[in-house]
């Protein structure tokens, strides 16, 4: 989480004309950008993403996660409302990796799944903008969507029992998110933080309804952070 968010930092800092945009009295850019009814762009970003675990019962012993640093790429189509409301869609493909150590395994070929997944999202989401100050403007958003995660593995007839860890394919949650709308002199640039929170249960479970994997647990869920940069 920390290196997410020093790289944050840095690209913001690097960013060709950024610190020029928050001088006092700057040169305004693209003035009539905002009043557009409609606007395209895309984005580029990366992701860490965890489970958030249910269980039937409390052992005392949760499954760990370890995160990774995953990809996010994908378009955005805009619609204005008014000075500072948008609608936007925001379609992309994501790709993440977890590794997953359950407890009471003396062995880690059977302790560790590796989780690899690949998410083609469908984020509807409605963006609310302060007012434009010289050439930057913060703003939050917020919204739902649904995902569908091309490795989950949920027709597999293999299940934990034979190394094979599922999820479902089809998801749906919920975005909260903020950033800042940062305008040059030849597009608009915005590095954003989301927070992704999934309300669908992920897990199929084994077989076996007393599986050592998946019998104590009730429900498994996505949540995850986003940092994304916008080009419009």
């Amino acid at each position: 989480m920390k290196n997410v968010l020093l790289l944050f930092g840095l690209l913001i800092l690097v960013c060709p004309n950024t610190s020029a945009q928050f001088t006092k009295d700057p040169i305004l850019n693209l003035q009539t950008e905002d009043k557009k009814p409609l606007n395209w762009g895309y984005y580029l970003g990366f992701n860490q993403y965890d489970f958030q675990f249910e269980y039937e019962n409390d052992l005392g012993q949760d499954v760990l996660v370890d995160k990774s640093l995953g990809f996010n790429v994908g378009l955005i189509g805009e619609m204005r409302i008014n000075e500072f409301l948008d609608v936007r869609f925001e379609p992309g493909l994501l790709y993440t990796s977890r590794n997953l150590g359950f407890p009471g395994f003396t062995s880690e070929a059977d302790a560790i799944r590796e989780v690899k997944s690949t998410y083609i999202r469908f984020p509807l989401l409605l963006k609310a903008s302060a007012k434009r100050f010289g050439n930057w403007k913060p703003y939050i958003t917020g919204g739902v969507y649904t995902a569908m995660n091309l490795g989950s593995k949920e027709d597999s007839l293999d299940d934990n029992s034979s190394g094979e860890f599922r999820m479902k394919k089809n998801i749906y949650g919920y975005e909260l998110g903020f950033g800042i709308d940062i305008y040059t002199e030849y597009f608009k640039f915005s590095p954003s933080i989301r927070g992704v929170f999934a309300l669908t249960d992920e897990l199929v479970p084994d077989d076996d309804p007393n599986s050592p994997w998946t019998g104590n647990i009730n429900a498994m869920r996505t949540r995850g952070i986003f940092i994304n940069f916008t080009f419009e």
